[in-house]
C-alpha cells in the first residue's frame, strides 16, 4: 500500500519516526511528505533512511511531474502525524500553502490525523471547531492522549504513541467485516464506595477494552461501549459507529450491560468488575479520629455479570470474557483460564496476566484465548490496539 506520512513542525515529530518505521516494517511504500518546520526537528536523512525513499517537502519541487498533485493521488492512504494546531486548522479550511496541503487536497484517500500540541491548544474554541470539521468531513482522528508535553506541562495534547496511530490508520483502510453487527463492550475498573470520598477499586486503566471498541467501530460495526473508570486520555475521542454510556460501580455496570446486550449480537466484557463491595456505605467520611488505629471492614459479594449474561443468552449470540491473572506459570494461567471459562459458560475467554508492572496500566498485552470448552484458540502479544484486532478476528463470521 503506498502510504503518505505528513509530518508537521512540533516537538512529537521525532515520534513520527516510529510511524514511519512501523509502516515500512508491515510492507508498505513509505513517502514522507515533511514541511519546513518539521525538519528543524527532524532531519532529512533520518527521515529518508527510515522510509527507504527520499523525502520531499518543496512545492515546487518536481514540477515537471506535478509532483504537489501527484503524490496525494498516488496515496492509498495519508496520515499526518504530528498534527499540529496550525496544520489542523489549515487541512480544516483547506489551505494548501505549503507541499504538504496540496497533497491532502489532491487526495482521494483516507485522511487520519493525530493531533500534538499543549493543552491550551488543544481546548481552545478554535481548535475544537477545526477538529469537528474534520470529523464531520469524514478525516479520521487518533488521540490526543493526556500526559507529559513540553517542559513541566502535562495534560491532553500529547500525541498517541506510533504503534496506536498506525493500527489506527490500518484500520481505517482495513476490512469492514463487521457491517451489520451490533457489539457491547465494556471497560474499565469498577469502584465500590466506602464513604463519599473514599472507595474500593484497582488499577485498570481501560486501554483493552476501549481498543477492542474502537477497533470494532472501524471494522463496521455498531458499538456500545459501557466505561467504567478509566484513566485520562484513553478516551478523549472515538470513532463514528461508537456510543458510550458511563458508568461506576459494578450494580450500575450490571444494570447498564444487561440492558444492552438483549439487542448485541457480541459481547466482550473486558471491565475489571470489583469482587465484593462494602456491606454498608458510610453517609460522611470516615474519620480516624472516630475509628481509632483499627479500620474494620465487612466486604460482600458483587452479583456475577458475566455468568448472569451467559445464562440469559440468546440464540446466535457470542459472549467474550477477560480473566486477569497474577500466576506466573504459564501452564497453571492457561488452567486457571480453562476453569474459568468452563465456570462462567462464555464462548471465549481472554487470558491475560496482570501484575505490578504487566497487564493494567501499560500500552502493551500478552493474551491467551480460550474457548468455553478450553481448547487454545490463539495466542498475542503487541499493543493493545493489536491485541483488539487479534480478539475481534474470531468472531468475524
Amino acid at each position: 500500500m503506498n502510504v503518505v506520512v505528513g509530518i508537521t513542525g512540533g516537538i512529537a515529530a521525532y515520534k513520527a519516526v516510529g510511524v514511519v518505521r512501523a509502516l515500512v516494517l508491515a510492507g508498505h511504500d513509505v513517502h514522507v511528505v515533511a514541511t519546513e518546520n518539521a525538519l528543524r526537528f527532524v532531519g532529512r536523512p533520518t527521515l529518508e533512511a527510515i522510509s527507504r525513499n527520499l523525502v520531499h517537502s518543496d512545492l515546487y519541487e518536481g514540477v515537471a511531474e506535478v509532483r504537489h498533485v501527484a503524490i496525494g493521488q498516488a496515496a492509498d492512504l495519508i496520515i499526518v502525524a504530528p498534527a499540529t494546531a496550525n496544520t489542523i486548522a489549515k487541512i480544516a479550511a483547506g489551505f494548501a500553502d505549503d507541499l504538504l496541503g496540496n497533497t491532502i487536497l489532491a487526495s482521494t484517500a483516507p485522511l487520519v490525523v493525530a493531533p500534538a500540541m499543549h493543552t491550551e491548544m488543544w481546548n481552545n474554541s478554535a481548535t475544537v471547531a477545526n477538529i469537528a470539521t474534520l470529523r464531520e468531513r469524514g478525516i479520521h482522528v487518533v488521540g490526543p492522549a493526556s500526559g507529559q508535553l513540553t517542559g513541566t506541562d502535562s495534560g491532553p495534547g500529547r500525541m498517541v504513541e506510533p504503534d496506536e496511530i498506525v493500527a489506527a490508520a490500518l484500520a481505517v483502510v482495513g476490512p469492514r467485516d463487521l457491517t451489520g453487527r451490533r457489539i457491547l463492550v465494556t471497560a474499565g475498573g469498577t469502584r465500590e464506595p466506602l464513604d463519599p470520598v473514599r472507595f474500593i477499586g484497582n488499577r485498570s486503566s481501560g486501554r483493552q477494552g476501549v481498543a477492542i471498541a474502537r477497533a470494532a467501530a472501524d471494522r463496521g460495526a455498531e458499538v456500545v461501549l459501557l466505561v467504567a473508570n478509566i484513566d485520562d486520555g484513553v478516551l478523549d475521542a472515538h470513532p463514528a459507529g461508537l456510543t458510550v454510556r458511563h458508568v461506576s460501580t459494578t450494580a450500575e455496570l450490571r444494570e447498564a450491560a444487561l440492558q444492552e446486550a438483549q439487542s448485541a449480537d457480541v459481547v466482550v466484557m473486558a471491565a475489571a468488575v470489583a469482587d465484593y463491595r462494602p456491606e454498608t456505605v458510610a453517609e460522611g467520611k470516615i474519620k480516624k479520629e472516630t475509628q481509632g488505629d483499627v479500620l474494620d471492614l465487612r466486604l460482600v459479594r458483587n452479583p456475577d455479570i458475566l455468568k448472569e449474561l451467559t445464562s440469559a443468552r440468546r440464540d446466535g449470540q457470542t459472549i467474550i470474557g477477560f480473566a486477569a491473572e497474577t500466576e506466573a506459570d504459564p501452564d497453571a494461567l492457561l488452567e486457571l483460564g480453562r476453569a474459568k471459562a468452563a465456570r462462567k459458560g462464555v464462548d471465549l475467554l481472554v487470558i491475560n496476566r496482570v501484575g505490578w508492572t504487566e497487564g493494567f496500566g501499560t500500552e502493551r498485552n500478552d493474551v491467551v484465548v480460550v474457548t468455553g470448552g478450553g481448547d487454545r484458540v490463539t495466542e498475542a502479544s503487541g499493543s493493545k490496539s493489536e491485541i483488539a484486532d487479534r480478539i475481534l478476528d474470531l468472531i468475524v463470521p
